[in-house]
Order: C-alpha cells, then structure tokens, then sequence
C-alpha cells in the first residue's frame, strides 16, 4: 500500500515537473463541411515540422473536439486523417508568444468530392487549381522592399517577366492583366505590373479569359485570352501610394517616371506619366496597344467579318510600338478612374492614355530569296526617323437591371499621328553575279481615327440554365496618308554591266474607311440538370473602301498627273447571316460540349475605277468541341477545337499594284474565297501540395485549307511581283507543345523548374509556278533556379538550347539549320546599413549557317544603391547599363521563299544616377454603397 502511494506521488510529481516544462497545448473541433456533423473518432496527430517525426496524437471526442496537452515549444505540422475524407494538414509554431493553439473548426472534405490528396492551409498553401484558374497565395513567396507586382510574378512557377516586363505564362504570352477583376488602364499589362506594389497583393490568379457571352452562359465559344487576375489585400484597398523616380545619364540619356494611386472602398483613382530617352517606352514593356493601332484583326463570331485596321499602305507606316531596335525618345501619361455604387448594382471603369514615341536608327538586312533556277542574294541599308502620336479614351458603364438581367456599355476612340522618314540602299546578286541596286526614300504622313462601341444585354431566367443575352457592337476605323516615293534603280546584264535604270518619283495618297457592325443573340435552354443547349443568332455588316491614288509630276514639285497604274478606289462589302447551337454536358468533374455555327455570307466588290462589280456568296462553317476532366481540385485536363472561317481583307483583294518597294510589287486578288482553319488546343495542370511540385503540359494545332498564299514572279532582273491566291491542294499547318515541371527543394529552399518546347510550321507559297514548301521545326529546353531569402539575398536564372531545322523543297541541299542558347539571370543582395547591390545577365547565340554569320550578345547591367527613411521609402542608385556594350537588336526568319536576317542598332553602354521615392499611406475606409 505505501510503494502504491509513493509511486502515486512520485508520477504525479513527473507529470507537474513535465506539464511545467511542456506548456504548450492544441485543441479544435472536426466537422464535415458538407453535413456540418461532429466526426467522432477523428484521428489528431502532431509531427514535427523538420522531419515529419511524430510527437503525439489523439481522437476527437462524441462532439468531435480534441485537444493535445504537454507539447514543447517549437514548429509542427498537425495532421487530420477520417476514413473517406481528404486529409488535413497546417503548419502552426508553438513560442511565448502563443501557447495554446486553438484551431477552431476544421472542415473535412469527402473525398468522393474532393480528389486531393491533402489541403495545406498557411504559407505552404502556395498553388491552388480551380478548374481552369490557377491560383498563387501571395504569402508563400518572398516580397522584398518595394517591390512590384511583376516581382513577384517571376517567382511563380510557368510565370517568366522578361527584362522590358513581357508576361509569359504556361508558354503563351499574358495581353490582359486585371485588378480585382476589372480592366486597369486597359489592355497595357506593364501598367498594373509596374505600378501596383507586391505587398498589396493577396492572390495571383491565372487563367483564359473568355467572352462576357461564354462567361455568362458558361459554355464556351472558343474566344480566350491568357489573363492575369491580381486580388488585393482587404487592408489595401483603401490609400494612397505611389512612386516618384528621376533618372540622369552619361551620353545624355535620361528617365523619369510618376505613379499616383487613391484607392477609397470601391472607387479607384490612378495617374501616371513618363518621359525617357534610354529605351522605357512607358511605365515598361508597351504592346502595340501603347500607341499602336489597338483594334486590329477584328472578326464576327466566327463567320464572316475580318478586317486587319494594320493594313497595306501605299508608303510605310509607324505604329508607335517600339522593339529594342532603334534610339527611342518616349513621352507617355495616362488616368484611370473605377467606382461601384449603389450597392454594387452600377459600376463605371474608365481609363485615358497619351504618348509619344520618336525612334532613329539603322538597320543592316541579308537576305536569301530561294528561287526554283537558284539564289538571290540581297543586302540591304535602311535608315530611319519615324514619329508617333496618340491619345485614346474608353469607358466601359456596367448597370444590374434587378437580379437576373445586367447591361453593360463600352465605347472607345483612338486618335493616332505618325510621321515616317524612311532611306533604303539595297543589293541583290545571283551566283555573285550583280541583278540591281536601288536607293530609295519613303517619306511618309498619316493619321488614323477609332471608334468602338458595344452593349451587351443578359438575362437569367427563373429555370436554372435558362439565360437570354445580346451583344451589339459597332467598330469605324479610318485611315488617311500622304506621302513620297522616290526610287532610282540601276539594272545590270549577266556580266556585271548597267544595262538600263529605273527612276519612280511620285506623290501617294491612301484614305481606308472601314464600318463593322455585330449583333449577336445567344439563348441557353437546360434539358436535364447536366444537358443544357445553347442557341444563337447573329448578323454582320462589314462596309469597307480602300482609295489608293498615286500622281506623277507635271513640272517639278507638281505632282497632278494620275498614274493608273497604281490608283485605284475599291469598295469591298460583306453581309453576314449565322445560326448556331451547342450541347452542353456538365457534372462534378466532367463538361462536354459540341456544336457548331453555321454562315451565310455575301460578297459585293465594286471597283470604282472600271464600274466592274463582282458578287459572290459562301457557306460559312463553324465547327467546335470542348471536353474537360477534372481529376481533383489540384488536376485538370482539358482538349478543345474549333474550325473557323476567315474572310480575305481589302488589301488582299484590291485589283492594284502597290509599288512601295518598286522591286517588290504587290497585286490584289478580288477572286480570293475564304480559307478555313482547324485548331486543336490541349492542357494538362496538375499540382502536388505536399512536395509543393507542378506540371502542366499543353499542345496545339492547326492547318488551314484553302489558305491564301503569295504567288510570286521574279524576272531576271531580281524584281519580284507578288499576288495572294487561294491554295487547293495543300494545308500549311503549325504546331506547338509545351510542358514545365518544378518543385522547391525543402532543405535548400531552392526552386528548380524544367520546360521543354516543340514548334513548327510548313507554309507553301509559289514560286514562278512553281510551288515551294517551307519546313521550319525548333527544339528547345530550359532549366531554371530562383531563391528568395528576406531582405538577404535572392536570385533567379533560367536558360537553354534550341535548335531549328529549316528547309526549302525549291533548294532542298540549301541548310539554314541552326543551334541556339539563351540564358537569363538576376541576383539582388541586401546589405547592412539599408545598401544593396544587384545585377542581371541576357546572353542570346545563334549558330552560323550556309547563309548567315553566327549572332551572339551579353547584355549585363548592374546596380548599387542605398535607401533612407522608413520602410526604405527612398532610395538612391547608381547602375550601369549594357556594361559589355554588346547591344544590338538581332532577327532571323523565314517568309514565303526568303529567309532574313536583320541586325539593328540599340541603346547601348550608359551609366545613370537614380533617386526614387515609394510613398504609401493606407487606412481603413468604410465600404461606400
């Protein structure tokens, strides 16, 4: 009895000394998500955090709590197991500050509905796949001081910012980047990646935009756009920031840059502006959208509009966009203003945008024409000054009509300027036997005016699925030049003597007026819970002309005589009627649907030189299929096709010769009919939690039948004439995969990825009668490791080799096979006493051909700087840029029968003072209705 009592003490002893020791302590209660019932019995187990080594474990109780006593302080994983359902598993630290975990309700999933293997919740939570949207939680990746959203980016797995701020994702270029799911300042990604900081941002989501009518019925039409989603944190939505940055250089470069951001509950205010000599066109990387034309390429629903507002002009002209080629002088400010009101019911999203951009410099061409006698050889000169102007203003009003129908309004206009100065020295050999050299002068004025407008309509009936919506829309797009050619061209016998000239002096005008007009009506019906049909009905007037005058001199500086020859006023109309219906197939994990959509359309060809008029009618299909599997919440698999109709445009069709290039003519077809193109797109995305690893693979195809092609004649003398006809009995195709794996290596920190790329393409053209197929295949494989350590260090470098196969059957033993390998990289130290240092690498080669010299350039920049006051808000630096002063702007690829390769010149080795300064100030605002 007494060694009972003693034992007794002596245990009740040990538990108090360990419980002192140990006073730590978990508890929580499990629940089914769905029933909302107390899983009894539930298994609660706490491993350590570094070697997943378990410490202790226990049940949940009748009323499913459970708690765990006497654990030491540290870092742990709790882990959830029930028969049936998914587990659970969070990473949660026991310290001082916090003994006692209470971990609320736990949800547990069936995995009948959800096929993951475990949800991680906390900063291990990196990757989520919903359906098609992959979601990154901005907590799992390290945000230094100041950084900016497309800092952020680049850590995320698939995602690549290259050093001008271009979005790649899963392969395919990002256009649309948006905030909170509305458009900010447009189409301009760079505009939110540079502007919005990284420690606003609470999610990154990725995924295919569709049409607002897709999105709204939920069946898709096939109209996507690779997007970029940025969700703000709750707590920054509300404040001010912004940035101020000044820029002076050697070699008389400067930069300058203003951000102003208010963002107040539901209404957002932003402003910017920027003015830069040394290569930053805008706030960075500016599509054709910054001072381009915008609205190019617009098509009707698959049947029977097209129109390309790019155009054929009679002389050059300049988008605005600039590439790296050329010294750019750029001014550019833009104001974006959203708000939401009356309980969400309305919201208005309007944007405005001006710049400038003047660009000089020098292009060196060598070009290889593949003949069925032989090879052209040319090389080429071109000096350059062009200037663009353009200033555009959208809006888009958005209204809920009641609780089943919405409306939405948008309109836009573009007015653009450009001015073109364009000098040309070429010339062109055969076997080193001289054919011609030409000097030639394009100087060139144009402006062009853009309108667009469209309203969308939706309506949910009270029988779920049932849905009603129509869109209209309206697009005017005109474009007006003027301008000169000048063109003296020397011609030369089979031994090298000049045999006669060629002199062209002539005035050019161009004014195109192009007026498309869509209205769509779609109307979805459930058959079933899981079948639903969708109808729709569309009608498209597209009304285009084309004046192209060109005048000779009557006396010097006269320009009045009207040559025919390249003068012609064209009008090219288009009436489209559609029909269509989809089958749609939807359950948990599985949607199906097939349809397609049926045109007709009509042609009416007015030649206004000749009074010829030429009418024709199509039958128009528009095929399409779309099957997704969705294996878990983390895996998904997706195939779809569609087959669409594309119309010739005006410049295609326009019975005159373009003379811009008087050794290169081109000729419209006005017998042109419609090709009709198959695409096959498939993506597989699958994400591990527990080992943090992804993949995704995604493929595609196409060929186009009927396909318009160039039907080039090249005489003895080098000149080339080329018309666009129809191609019967072949099918140019390309085709592209792509796949990416990566993982974080736990023990190092270290995050690897690997990619591996497969394109191609077959494109047949005509070559004096003679039909000529060009092959072009690339291989190509990329290794990449980043590493992010707060506020120490962190580094990022990725590249590969490639390789292209390229051939001609005109020249089958002609081999323009060529090796590559391009690698990029970064890394950034933070020092003591707020200085850091940081710099990054751009190495591309590509291998020497038959035709062409090996081409190779490092761009290394570097940079040192210092920041002051709270948060390091300021910040002072000096960086060198192009420290190799390598830079020169290099392409090589195939047209047609030609195979180019241009070098031009680019900014090259400066060095710059910088001073920048990051100002926020954010609070909690209550919600405005």
């Amino acid at each position: 009895m007494k060694l009972k009592i003693l034992l007794l003490i002596f245990c009740s002893f040990f538990s108090f000394t360990l419980l002192a020791q140990n006073p730590y302590s978990v508890k929580g209660t499990i629940i089914d998500t769905t029933a909302k019932a107390k899983l009894v019995n539930t298994t609660i187990m706490v491993l350590n955090s570094k070697d997943s080594i378990l410490v202790k474990f226990t049940r949940a109780s009748a009323d499913g709590s459970f708690s765990i006593n006497s654990l030491r302080k540290g870092k742990f994983i709790l882990l959830v197991t029930y028969p049936g359902y998914a587990d659970y598993v969070e990473q949660f630290t026991l310290d001082s500050a916090k003994n006692n975990h209470d971990f609320g309700k736990l949800n547990m999933i069936l995995k009948a509905k959800l096929l993951a293997d475990v949800i991680i919740k906390g900063t291990r939570a990196a990757i989520k796949i919903k359906g098609d949207t992959t979601e990154f939680n901005a907590k799992s990746y390290v945000i230094q001081p100041n950084d900016k959203v497309e800092d952020l980016l680049r850590q995320l797995p698939g995602i690549e910012v290259d050093k001008d701020g271009k979005i790649t994702a899963q392969g395919q270029a990002v256009n649309k980047v948006l905030v909170d799911g509305e458009e900010f300042f447009g189409d301009d990604p760079t505009l939110v990646t540079k502007n919005i900081r990284a420690d606003m941002v609470d999610k990154v989501q990725l995924y295919d935009k569709k049409s607002d009518q897709a999105t709204f019925t939920g069946i898709d039409d096939g109209v996507k756009t690779k997007t970029i989603n940025i969700k703000l944190k709750e707590d920054k939505k509300n404040g001010l920031f912004g940035k101020v940055d000044g820029n002076v250089g050697t070699d008389d470069y400067y930069e300058g840059q203003l951000q102003f951001n208010k963002f107040k509950a539901k209404e957002k205010f932003s402003a910017y502006g920027t003015m830069a000599n040394d290569g930053k066109t805008g706030l960075g990387f500016g599509d054709s959208n910054n001072l381009g034309v915008g609205n190019g390429d617009i098509q009707f629903v698959d049947g029977g509009i097209s129109i390309n507002t790019s155009g054929n002009d009679v002389l050059d002209s300049f988008s605005g966009y600039y590439d790296g080629k050329g010294l750019p002088v750029a001014r550019s400010g833009g104001l974006h203003y959203d708000i939401k009101w009356d309980n969400d019911k309305e919201s208005l999203n309007t944007n405005y945008k001006i710049g400038s951009i003047e660009v000089t410099g020098v292009t060196t061409t060598n070009s290889q024409q593949t003949l069925p006698t032989g090879i052209l050889n040319t090389t080429g000169n071109q000096t350059f000054d062009n200037y663009a102007f353009r200033q555009k203003l959208d809006a888009t009003y958005q209204l809920k009509l009641d609780t089943s129908s919405n409306l939405k309004i948008s309109a836009d206009g573009t007015f653009k300027d450009f001015h073109v100065d364009n000098q040309y020295t070429t010339k062109t050999d055969s076997s080193q036997t001289l054919l011609n050299n030409q000097n030639r002068s394009v100087i060139n004025h144009g402006n062009q005016s853009i309108f667009d407008a469209s309203v969308l309509y939706t309506k949910k009936f009270k029988k779920v699925g049932r849905t009603l919506s129509w869109s209209v829309s309206e697009a005017y797009n005109q474009n007006k030049t003027e301008g000169y050619l000048n063109s003296e061209i020397d011609f030369y016998t089979a031994l090298g003597v000049k045999d006669s000239s060629q002199t062209v002096n002539e005035y050019k005008t161009t004014n195109s007026i192009s007026s498309v007009l869509n209205s769509n009506i779609t109307y979805s019906e459930p058959i079933t819970k899981k079948i639903a049909v969708l109808f729709n009905y569309g009608l498209g007037i597209n009304n285009s002309t084309t004046d192209r005058l060109s005048f000779d001199q009557s006396a010097p500086g006269i320009y009045d005589v009207l040559d025919n020859t390249y003068s012609n006023d064209y009008k090219f109309n288009q009436l489209t009627n559609q029909l269509g219906a989809i089958i749609n197939y939807k359950n948990n994990k599985t949607t199906f649907n097939f349809g397609t959509k049926a045109s007709g359309v009509n042609f009416r060809q007015v030649d206004e030189f000749t009074g010829d008029v030429l009418e024709r009618n199509f039958i128009n299909w528009a095929p399409q299929a779309m099957y997704q599997y969705k294996f878990s919440q983390q895996k998904t698999f997706t195939v779809n096709y569609n087959g669409n109709t594309t119309q010739p445009t005006i410049d295609q069709i326009q019975p005159v010769l373009v003379n811009t290039d008087p050794l290169n003519t081109t000729l419209g077809n006005p017998n042109l009919k419609p090709s009709f193109t198959n695409r096959f797109n498939l993506f597989y995305n699958t994400y591990q939690v527990m080992s943090g690893q992804q993949f995704f693979l995604s493929g595609n195809y196409s060929n186009t039948s009927d396909a318009i092609v160039n039907n080039t004649s090249t005489d003895a003398t080098g000149a080339n004439t080329t018309q666009y006809i129809n191609l019967n009995d072949k099918d140019p195709y390309n085709y592209s995969i792509y796949s990416y794996i990566g993982r974080k290596i736990k023990p190092i920190d270290l995050s690897v990825g690997l990619n591996f790329n497969l394109s191609g393409n077959i494109s047949y053209s005509y070559i004096n009668d003679v039909l000529d197929m060009a092959k072009s295949h690339t291989y190509a494989a990329g290794l990449s490791f980043s590493k992010y350590v707060q506020k120490k260090y962190d580094f990022y470098i990725r590249g590969g080799p490639s390789y292209t196969f390229s051939s001609m059957s005109l020249q089958e033993l002609s081999n323009n096979n060529a090796a590559g390998f391009t690698t990029n990289g970064s890394f950034n130290l933070y020092l003591p006493l707020n200085f850091g240092a940081g710099s990054s690498v751009n190495y591309n080669y590509t291998a020497q051909t038959q035709s062409f010299s090996a081409q190779y350039k490092t761009i290394w920049n570097a940079y040192i700087y210092k920041t002051f006051l709270k948060d390091d808000k300021l910040k002072i630096s000096l960086s060198a840029n192009d420290l190799l002063n390598q830079n020169t702007n290099y392409t090589r690829g195939i047209s047609g029968n030609t195979t180019t390769q241009t070098d031009t010149n680019g900014i090259k080795r400066f060095f710059m003072f910088s001073v920048t300064w990051d100002f926020t100030k954010f609070g909690t605002v209550p919600a405005k209705n």
